[in-house]
């Protein structure tokens, strides 16, 4: 054990200023806000660290982290036994809000009673049967009522854990909250709930909103943002401190911190928009056919109104038969979680080459959040049916009929209650079958356009294609390779606080790369209501670019 003084993160990290500020909190709840690359698992697993090896979480009490996925609860455990070692991390509890609440029932069974009562032999599955099976989705809700209505359950709790960690905060649902509430509120035990922005722009200053702002006001809690995105090389991350140490001074880092000089941060200067779109064509083939980048890859991002900013790059890529896929012409059908359930599995069962959807398909199904080895079983009966559907699609004409039935029958298999459960918006109205049935639609329309049920299903999202989006639509996404496009004072003309924000998200969006443009002019496009011919470059965020060298 060491003092509070003494301790220093883990395997030689160095964390940002408001991670080791996090990490080393002993009086405070905390609530910390994200983006992508943020390195918020790595918070948790020096906070857990700092907690067990100096004492502060006291022997015998135990951490207790909750996570949403399978996967994430293991990530977080296997993470702290590398920085702890094996024997502080045992006394952390890492599960799911699903693990949790089951753990509780299996403790305290007998405080459910009339229709909720449960057998000790109970199990879960569908359909519900009196004492005998639940349904997954009644887990938590049961938990609730536990601890509602057991003095002994909430002291046990309480007795056991004096900290808790909230991962991917941003997901939490109000069944779920309440679990939290009645477990941990007002009780001295300290929690630190660690959520991604991608709901925001950006937490600054303690901006907060929806579960973030409840979270913070119940549990009067410290309000942090992590800034830094480890993904993206030194030089990139030097332009992104420049703007952290105007933001917010004191989350910054210091320069040592950030050396290095991998990434490349560059500024192009075109004499109107004509050029710049035949310049960033040329670019843009270089990199696809040149260099090997995945289309995909590839981000022009827009302050705002892509389809005025980018028509002459867009004109240029059709022209060149570059894919591009303009996100606000899309409106949101592939980004519905539902649609990308739906695709990801025909995509699946028509062919064996595709990774990326049966890695997303996976994570779908099995993000229940029961312990490993019910995890591991599901997953093996999931591929014995994946491997089962492309054997029976071989045998089949895969037309537009065949494939909405296909799409159908798994929607059935799954219920709807499974597929309501992927977005807050299906869970009232009719949103859910609209969706579905746009999806289906949309499927035929493609098989329309090109008879390969493989081709078209890839078209359905475009993953093998430029994205052209504004900044906003870019939350939570990350590539290799952005441009900002057109970072002139008569395009980031709003709020100068809000426009810097939206500008970091932007350049924090690139691992790799990122190109600065300018154009000195650009004509009026049909349509436009408000706008400035004559531009004029926006010295301040251009000026940030300099300091990356």
């Amino acid at each position: 054990m060491i003092k509070a003084t003494a301790w220093r993160p883990a395997s030689g990290l160095t964390l940002e200023t408001n991670a080791q500020v996090a990490a080393c909190e002993v009086q405070r709840s905390l609530v910390v806000t994200a983006g992508p690359g943020a390195g918020k698992t790595e918070l948790l697993a020096q906070r857990a660290d700092f907690l067990l090896r100096t004492g502060t979480c006291r022997y015998p009490q135990r951490i207790l982290a909750i996570s949403f996925k399978v996967d994430a609860s293991r990530n977080l455990k296997d993470r702290v036994r590398q920085r702890c070692g094996p024997e502080l991390a045992a006394r952390l509890d890492s599960h799911t809000f699903h693990a949790f609440a089951k753990r509780l029932i299996d403790r305290f069974r007998p405080v459910l009673t009339g229709r909720d009562a449960l057998d000790a032999d109970y199990t879960i599955g569908t359909p519900k049967v009196p004492r005998r099976q639940i349904e997954f989705e009644d887990l938590v809700s049961l938990g609730v009522q536990i601890l509602t209505n057991s003095n002994v359950a909430r002291n046990a709790v309480r007795q056991t854990y004096s900290h808790i960690f909230l991962d991917e905060f941003q997901d939490c649902t109000g069944p779920q909250y309440q679990l939290i509430q009645l477990a941990f509120h007002a009780t001295g035990i300290s929690l630190t709930a660690v959520g991604d922005t991608k709901q925001r722009i950006m937490g600054w200053a303690g901006a907060l909103e929806g579960v973030f702002q409840t979270f913070a006001q119940d549990f009067n809690a410290l309000p942090l943002s992590l800034y830094q995105n480890f993904r993206s090389l030194p030089r990139l991350r030097r332009m992104q401190n420049a703007m952290v140490k105007v933001m917010d001074p004191k989350a910054a880092m210091s320069d040592e911190d950030l050396s290095g000089n991998g990434g490349s941060v560059e500024t192009l200067e075109f004499h109107d928009s004509q050029q710049e779109a035949e310049g960033l064509a040329d670019m843009i083939e270089v990199w696809i056919d040149d260099e090997g980048v995945a289309a995909s890859e590839i981000a022009v991002l827009l302050s705002r109104q892509p389809e005025l900013y980018a028509d002459r790059l867009m004109a240029e890529l059709t022209e060149r038969g570059i894919p591009f896929r303009n996100e606000q012409s899309l409106q949101d059908l592939s980004a519905e979680p539902a649609a990308r359930l739906i695709v990801d599995y025909l995509s699946v069962v028509v062919s064996d080459r595709e990774p990326d959807a049966y890695g997303r398909l996976m994570a779908v199904l099995l993000a229940t959040g029961l312990d490993e080895d019910a995890s591991y079983e599901q997953r093996a009966r999931w591929h014995r049916f994946i491997d089962t559907s492309r054997e029976e699609t071989r045998q089949i004409e895969l037309d537009a009929a065949a494939l909405r039935e296909i799409a159908n029958a798994f929607l059935a298999l799954l219920g709807r209650q499974f597929v309501a459960a992927l977005s807050a918006d299906y869970e009232r109205g009719g949103r859910l079958e609209e969706v579905i049935e746009l999806t289906l639609d949309r499927v035929d329309e493609l098989l329309r356009l090109d008879t390969s049920p493989v081709r078209a299903l890839s078209r359905f999202s475009e993953d093998r294609a430029v994205r052209i989006m504004t900044i906003h639509k870019s939350k939570g996404l990350e590539f290799d390779t952005v441009v900002m496009l057109g970072v002139e004072r008569q395009t980031y003309w709003g709020n100068v606080t809000a426009e810097r924000s939206a500008y970091f998200v932007g350049i924090s969006r690139a691992k790799r790369r990122l190109w600065l443009t300018v154009a000195g002019y650009r004509g009026r496009p049909e349509g436009a209501s408000r706008w400035d011919e004559v531009r004029t470059p926006h010295a301040e965020f251009l000026g940030y670019a300099s300091v990356s060298a």
